[in-house]
């Protein structure tokens, strides 16, 4: 059953089940549920980078931070369209797009990023935006477009938050996936491993996530990549068995939820991203880069795929009513170029 009334005892008691034990849960779970040799494979771009206001303390867009990452403005429509075709042929189903903003403004920015969504969703891929804090009008905007789904991560606990960003509050989160649900538009939201939170706040916010009256179609998993230059630097490297641990307890709380082994996997091995896999990741950004920071080639993806016997998600696949097949051509077997 497919619950939304975890306790935050519940949850503890799995988050602290010994950890091959864990695994196997999930896996059962994860077999239950869905097609494990499928991974929802996604493309995500910086449609706008840098310059941001807000302070998030692992970003290394933030405008306060001297992390060496180029402002650029707003891409034209072509290229983005031109990225999204690359990334379809490559395999991915999924198109992404990423703007460093605090919020949305009702301008001709705006304007551009319904037309670069209309655009891709033509092309028949799924497209999510993570543009920052919506209103419920933009968010309506956004779905009349034909945007599939939008990402806006919790990061981590509400107790721990304020601990990593001030510029806007857990509220503001909230209220933004609210607006996103009821314009009709999938949810992608999760959060950040590394960023100094406690084992408690890692459980702190799987209880938020699994508590929403409907869970995120998606939750992504990430690793902290540590950027120089911004508060987080010298964090320690998030121990693999760790991501392991939150993948496998997300995966039995959200049983039927795209678990996203996001940002981190560039310093992951092949062995170490199968443990992953096993304990119910099914979705994946490809590309050599997330927004800014690295991400494996497609080459490497490619080969791993081949390795463990994973092939793409078809796009819309068990989708939002009314929702079709790709109208491009059917995701390939393995990543290509």
């Amino acid at each position: 059953m497919i619950r939304n009334d975890w306790s935050i005892e519940e949850i503890k008691a799995i988050y602290d089940t010994p950890l091959l034990e864990l695994v196997y849960r999930a896996a059962t779970v994860h077999r239950q549920y869905n097609e494990t040799a499928e991974v929802q494979v996604c493309t995500l771009l910086s449609i706008k980078t840098g310059g941001c206001p807000e302070d998030c303390a692992y970003c290394p867009q933030a405008a306060r931070y001297h992390t060496g990452v180029k402002n650029h403005g707003l891409m034209q429509t072509e290229e983005v369209l031109a990225a999204a075709t690359k990334a379809r042929d490559a395999g991915s189903t999924r198109f992404c797009m990423g703007a460093a903003w605090r919020e949305v403004r009702d301008n001709r920015d705006f304007d551009r990023v319904l037309d670069m969504v209309r655009s891709v969703n033509d092309m028949g891929m799924e497209v999510c935006c993570t543009l920052g804090m919506l209103t419920p009008e933009q968010a309506k905007k956004l779905a009349d477009a034909g945007l599939y789904a939008y990402n806006h991560n919790l990061d981590t606990s509400p107790e721990y938050y304020g601990e990593i960003i001030s510029t806007r509050t857990y509220e503001d989160r909230l209220q933004t996936l609210d607006n996103v649900r009821k314009a009709g538009v999938s949810v992608c939201c999760g959060g950040i491993v590394g960023l100094g939170e406690t084992h408690e706040d890692r459980i702190g916010m799987l209880h938020t996530l699994s508590t929403l009256p409907e869970h995120p179609e998606s939750v992504p998993i990430n690793a902290l990549v540590r950027i120089k230059g911004t508060p987080l630097e010298n964090n320690p490297k998030v121990d693999i068995w760790d991501m392991v641990r939150m993948i496998a307890t997300a995966r039995i709380l959200m049983p039927a939820a795209m678990v996203r082994l996001s940002a981190g996997r560039a310093e992951m091995s092949v062995a170490e991203q199968a443990w992953c896999f096993m304990a119910g990741a099914n979705s994946i950004f490809t590309g050599e880069k997330l927004l800014t920071t690295p991400n494996p080639g497609l080459d490497e993806d490619n080969a791993m795929f081949q390795l463990l016997g994973l092939h793409p998600r078809e796009a819309f696949k068990a989708g939002p009513a009314g929702a079709t097949a790709a109208a491009g051509e059917p995701a390939k077997s393995v990543l290509t170029h």
